[in-house]
């Protein structure tokens, strides 16, 4: 059994609405973040995690601190969504069902997992996340590399 590759994600918005970011970085120390100019705190939780799932193959542990993305996958939340039409277990509309719709497909064919990490809580590669996604949502800008940015390195 090959092994799992973990992503660590994260998503951060100033306002709530406002201007947002997201993140993914493996414990290898490849990462990408990216931004949006308006956006909430759960879109870019949910960018994050899909954005890791693309841009990564094989089998896979996506770690987050969004409850929300964790118990989608984990506790099969999407069955649910789908079963009822996209309504909630309140019978309302699904929040962000246009990101939760894509993201899904995304998963469904997939050796991926998904953890729910502490937030700010000493994790190292949620830390990591953390500084890029809020850095990308303050700069309004994205990168990605190979190597943690040295400008971040240390929580």
């Amino acid at each position: 059994m090959p092994e799992r590759n973990q992503i660590y994600t994260d998503g951060a918005c100033s306002g709530n609405p406002g201007p947002g970011g997201w993140a993914w970085i493996t414990t290898t120390g490849y990462f990408a973040s990216g931004f949006a100019e308006q956006t909430t705190n759960q879109r870019m939780e949910i960018t994050a995690a899909m954005a890791a799932v693309k841009d990564n193959t094989g089998p896979l542990e996506i770690l987050s601190d969004s409850t929300y993305v964790v118990h989608c996958f984990r506790d099969e939340w999407w069955k649910g969504w789908l079963k009822r039409n996209w309504k909630n277990s309140q019978r309302k509309p699904v929040a962000n069902r246009d990101l939760w719709e894509p993201f899904i497909e995304e998963v469904l064919d997939r050796d991926i997992t998904f953890t729910w990490v502490k937030a700010h809580a000493g994790d190292y590669w949620n830390e990591m996340a953390d500084q890029l996604a809020v850095e990308a949502g303050y700069l309004q800008s994205a990168r990605s590399g190979d190597q943690i940015p040295k400008d971040i390195a240390s929580p």
